[in-house]
């Protein structure tokens, strides 16, 4: 049996291709089975539904508006977020966004004081298992990759994450989704945060 002594915040992240949909939808399933009241917000939906208003046509040109355009849709999509009251919310996002200008962090300072995470979960698995996964997504308009390319931006993910839990003082688990291990990989956050 599961048990929850207060309300969570949790901010999950992981680049593309670590299987961070997947494993959110199993944690889902799990946690709604054992009644517990449960909500996803994809922070990049949000961000693109608010950049659509002001004439954006597509998700992955996101990152590639001026930095100070991105910080104030963060900015309102925190505020939006903060409000959400249900038992557990579990924000998916990403860590850093690949811009022109370099790598911008996905949860600036601003936005982690709006939104008081109480977790981060940071997903990875294999650069292979990464590599063979975007190969097979053709449904995004995804930059040009390589191993390299991957293993870069999983160690820019766990430093922006730990930088994330340093300055709220919450915890960050890191979970390897590797491939057809999902269940143990859901089992593994679950108890990690204590749901």
């Amino acid at each position: 049996m599961l048990c929850l002594a207060e309300n969570k915040k949790i901010v999950m992240v992981g680049i593309a291709g670590v299987g961070k949909t997947t494993l959110l939808s199993k944690i889902v399933e799990i946690l709604k089975s054992n009644n517990k009241s449960v909500r996803v917000i994809s922070y990049g939906t949000l961000m693109f539904d608010a950049a659509k208003e002001n004439g954006l046509q597509d998700r992955d040109e996101l990152r590639k508006l001026p930095v100070s355009q991105q910080q104030n849709i963060q900015k309102n999509v925190a505020e939006k977020i903060a409000l959400e009251n249900e038992q557990i919310i579990i924000i998916d996002t990403h860590a850093f966004i690949s811009s022109p200008e370099g790598y911008y962090p996905g949860l600036p300072e601003h936005v982690l004081k709006i939104l008081k995470p109480t977790n981060f979960v940071s997903v990875s698995a294999k650069p292979e298992e990464i590599y063979n996964r975007r190969m097979k997504d053709d449904t995004r308009n995804r930059d040009k990759i390589t191993i390299e390319n991957i293993k870069k931006e999983l160690d820019v993910q766990s430093g922006m994450i730990s930088a994330c839990a340093v300055i709220t003082g919450s915890p960050v688990k890191h979970i390897l989704n590797g491939e057809g291990k999902i269940d143990e990989a859901a089992a593994k956050l679950i108890k990690a945060i204590g749901l």
